[in-house]
């Protein structure tokens, strides 16, 4: 089925270009601060998956890395949407029509919808509380979104596993099961974190860790399907 090759190419595109971006902009910003205009944007060495030295937006929404990463935040959306797309086709191909279809769709094709605004609004500034509880707002619903979709999938591929055998390796999508349960029990766990004041730098390694696994969910999709001739 030439629409599984094409999941497999797409999936691994979607977590190379924003880890690439996001990191491209950590090193710019904390290595070559000759290339920031504003000497204030810049940040001193700091490895943000551990000790939380800055956030993902502190990192690309200032010149020059917004350059790098709003374009890869663009590509990625537009593969997300194709990647999708894509997988409904396959349900349908192998299973025909199921519940959790029109539910995956939406949840996935609104994480992109979600990211794509953020990307847009990142780096803007207007000095408004509303405006800020927007883009925190907006990018919640990204993750939650991309979460909720991710754990629909692997609910209904679990659902029909006996038609899936011939062109998934089934060991990926249980790799994926635990993935995507480990991710919605620390959404859950940190809510009291996040939603407190303080805590600065347990939130940026929380949210830096976060995209990271979320984005791990594609690269076991490129290895959990078979390829097909």
């Amino acid at each position: 089925m030439d629409t599984i090759n094409k999941v497999k190419s797409i999936s691994i595109w979607i977590f190379i270009v924003p880890f690439v971006a996001i990191n491209t902009c950590l090193i710019l910003i904390t290595n070559f601060h000759d290339l920031f205009p504003n000497k204030e944007h810049v940040i001193h060495f700091t490895i943000p998956y551990i000790d939380g030295g800055a956030s993902i937006s502190r990192t690309a929404r200032v010149f020059p890395t917004y350059l790098i990463f709003k374009p890869a935040m663009f590509i990625t959306a537009y593969l997300l949407v194709r990647y999708w797309l894509y997988i409904k086709k396959i349900i349908l191909a192998i299973h025909g029509e199921h519940k959790n279809t029109k539910k995956i769709l939406i949840f996935g094709v609104g994480s992109a919808i979600c990211l794509v605004i953020h990307s847009i609004f990142l780096g803007i500034k207007f000095d408004y509380d509303l405006y800020k509880l927007f883009r925190r707002v907006i990018m919640l619903i990204f993750i939650i979104f991309e979460v909720v979709a991710q754990a629909y999938l692997v609910i209904t591929f679990y659902s029909i596993k006996n038609k899936l055998l011939e062109f998934i390796n089934l060991k990926f999508l249980k790799l994926k099961a635990i993935l995507v349960s480990f991710l919605v029990f620390v959404m859950i766990v940190s809510i009291p974190i996040v939603s407190m004041p303080g805590n600065k730098h347990i939130k940026h390694a929380l949210e830096w860790d976060f995209f990271l696994g979320v984005i791990l969910f594609y690269v076991l999709t490129f290895f959990m399907w078979k390829k097909q001739n």
